[in-house]
């Protein structure tokens, strides 16, 4: 797929200079040139009228105080296009005083926080809510500093021995001082499928979701399971629909928490849906012209999918027949 690299949160090349990693890394921390971003509580401290430009902050700036206690090193990222080093800062342990937390990991999560040692356009914010509004090149750093602190949160300790490991690698590597096992980030694959049968795209809905919320079908890739067996599996499971041939089209990593999403598309070979009720809550197929209704925002049942998320890239591909 031509434009596959143009999916949100892929595509920008960045440079993330592994062979840094470690006292390299350390060291650049104290460069005047190097630059951190932020997050609290997986949110992404943006900026701007529209809240649509990342952050980057100087590595001596008051705000890093509010990392953690005791302090916790930062991320390195990698390279910026000026040779510069760029980090990344979790203060998740800041209270904010007098500041709306009801919606904090919900569904969708419209709040915004802001630190009083920031400017006022300074703002924590939801990245499913802004993802689409960010450059190339801050929607990687921001889904990269959100699925990397996310793993920490969750891997603190040791799968072989239950010690308390520690962040070792600029953050890219969990070392046991117990045992001495070493452990990596960790990425699941995912295969979310565009299913065809003639003029007709297969959607379904999972209990839960927000009113007229429809989606591609999607599942995790098992141990020894190939990407194209996946697809079948996933689809036939969920809708009781067989799928024969399938092709890969574009991938996106989607760190809520740590995915990696595979899109791919199939060929239904039936039209006849039966819904596992344990997977899905509903699926139906979709026309062409009821699509185009969709992401108008015209159609009477469903809702589009989120602007960022690789659903909408592929249905918007596929409405402008562009898959090849």
């Amino acid at each position: 797929m031509r434009h596959a690299e143009t999916v949100t949160f892929g595509g920008s090349g960045l440079n993330r200079a592994a062979e840094l990693r470690g006292e390299k890394a350390n060291a650049l921390t104290k460069l005047p040139s190097s630059r951190t971003i932020v997050v609290w509580r997986g949110k992404s401290l943006l900026s701007g009228p529209n809240t649509d430009s990342l952050v980057q902050l100087p590595m001596d700036h008051p705000l890093l105080s509010e990392a953690a206690n005791p302090p916790v090193p930062p991320i390195f990222l990698g390279l910026s296009e000026d040779g510069s080093a760029l980090f990344a800062h979790d203060i998740s342990a800041w209270e904010p005083e007098a500041q709306d937390l009801t919606t904090i990991n919900q569904f969708f999560d419209p709040s915004e926080q802001h630190h009083p040692a920031l400017p006022e356009d300074h703002r924590f914010v939801e990245l499913r809510a802004a993802m689409a509004r960010l450059s190339a090149r801050d929607a990687e750093l921001a889904a990269t500093t959100r699925a990397i602190f996310g793993w920490h949160r969750s891997h603190r300790f040791c799968a072989a021995c239950g010690a308390e490991s520690r962040m070792a690698m600029s953050g890219w590597q969990r070392d046991c001082p117990s045992c001495g096992t070493s452990h990596f980030p960790r990425t699941d694959p995912v295969v979310i499928m565009l299913i065809t049968h003639g003029n007709k795209v297969l959607m379904g809905r999972s209990p839960g979701w927000p009113d007229g919320m429809y989606s591609l079908l999607a599942g995790f890739v098992e141990p020894g399971e190939t990407l194209e067996a996946a697809v079948r599996r996933e689809v036939v499971e969920e809708s009781g629909i067989k799928v024969g041939a399938v092709s890969y089209l574009a991938s996106q990593p989607w760190p809520f928490p740590s995915s990696l999403m595979f899109g791919c598309r199939g060929e239904a070979l039936s039209e006849e849906i039966t819904v596992d009720p344990n997977e899905l809550e509903d699926a139906l197929w979709v026309s062409r012209e009821d699509m185009l209704d969709v992401f108008a925002g015209n159609h009477p049942k469903l809702k589009p999918a989120r602007i960022g998320a690789i659903a909408h890239f592929l249905l918007r591909n596929w409405l402008a027949d562009r898959l090849d």
